[in-house]
């Protein structure tokens, strides 16, 4: 059997708390992916290698992070004997890294992607069925030909085009904004197909993380939203480097406050594109007759901020 290689980034799956009854009271990114696979007797039947990438509580991921994470992935996925890669993320930004890595990713081998919502001393710790699954879903995917970016969470096998945090503490977290699961894990690892095929990845190369990412920030729609938020950004960017992009997280379907619409006007007059997402958590923002801003069809704001960024890359 060719073996899978487990990328270890730290996250609340790595994360230890002095009580477990008090799963909310710990620090995320505590131990090592050699530490967790050992403490899990299940994964020794299968061929595993570790890897330490990061050690990080995710909501603090950056593009330097993500710079050693493409090159460890390309090193990996250029083996014969690789499989596939398992990725143990944090949740709170699993969703920009799942989308980054399958805009880049050729697909030729699986890349699965999985997290916990609990800490690893909590009772009803999620991490090792989640990494478990991960694994077997690397395993029974490489053996079927399939490749690309997916997330496995809570018996979920979700596309990294469409995954998302839709809960902020449940076990069962993430969905695909609306979209079906790609396929169901059972409690004996079992994988039931929910769709026909995986979605294509967009196999841009690796070349992107070599470069210095354009400043793009998110700005949100609310009530008496008038503008300040955009002027700011762009005062800060005139001190600080250029402000090149800005995705507007609107109301409903990526509607925005009349008062954001001259600071927005002067933005794109300083060069800034302007892309237009959605505060709403299912259903995107579809493109329409009139629009004066891209719409990012159904991804969420944090994952159009990884798009706008390498569009204006030229990715």
């Amino acid at each position: 059997m060719q073996n899978v290689v487990i990328l270890g980034t730290g996250g609340t799956i790595a994360g230890t708390g002095a009580d477990p009854d008090r799963v909310w009271d710990y620090r995320a990114g505590q131990l090592s992916i050699a530490q967790l696979v050992k403490a899990m007797p299940d994964l020794a039947v299968y061929p595993t290698e570790v890897v330490q990438v990061a050690q990080v509580d995710s909501k603090d991921m950056s593009w330097q992070l993500w710079q050693d994470m493409g090159r460890e992935l390309q090193r990996q996925l250029a083996r014969d004997d690789v499989s596939g890669i398992v990725i143990a993320h944090g949740t709170d930004t699993l969703e920009e890294t799942a989308y980054l890595l399958h805009r880049l990713v050729d697909g030729r081998k699986p890349v699965v992607i999985t997290a916990a919502m609990r800490p690893a001393t909590a009772p009803d710790a999620d991490g090792p069925r989640n990494l478990l699954d991960a694994v077997r879903v690397a395993l029974e995917a490489a053996r079927r030909g399939l490749g690309g970016v997916v997330a496995v969470m809570h018996g979920g096998v979700w596309a990294g085009s469409q995954v998302r945090k839709m809960h902020s503490w449940s076990l069962d977290a993430f969905d695909a904004g609306g979209q079906a699961p790609l396929a169901l894990i059972d409690a004996q690892g079992q994988w039931h197909d929910e769709v026909a095929s995986w979605p294509a990845s967009g196999n841009a190369g690796w070349w992107p993380l070599n470069l210095t990412p354009p400043r793009v920030e998110i700005i949100h729609s609310h009530a008496d939203a008038d503008g300040w938020m955009v002027d700011a950004a762009l005062a800060h960017a005139h001190e600080h480097g250029p402000l090149k992009g800005l995705v507007m997280a609107g109301t409903g379907h990526g509607t925005l406050h009349k008062g954001l619409e001259a600071a927005l006007a002067k933005a794109v007059a300083h060069g800034v594109t302007v892309w237009r997402s959605s505060r709403v958590a299912r259903g995107g923002v579809q493109s329409r007759e009139g629009d004066a801003f891209v719409a990012c069809g159904e991804l969420t704001a944090a994952q159009a901020r990884v798009a706008l960024m390498l569009y204006l890359m030229g990715v």
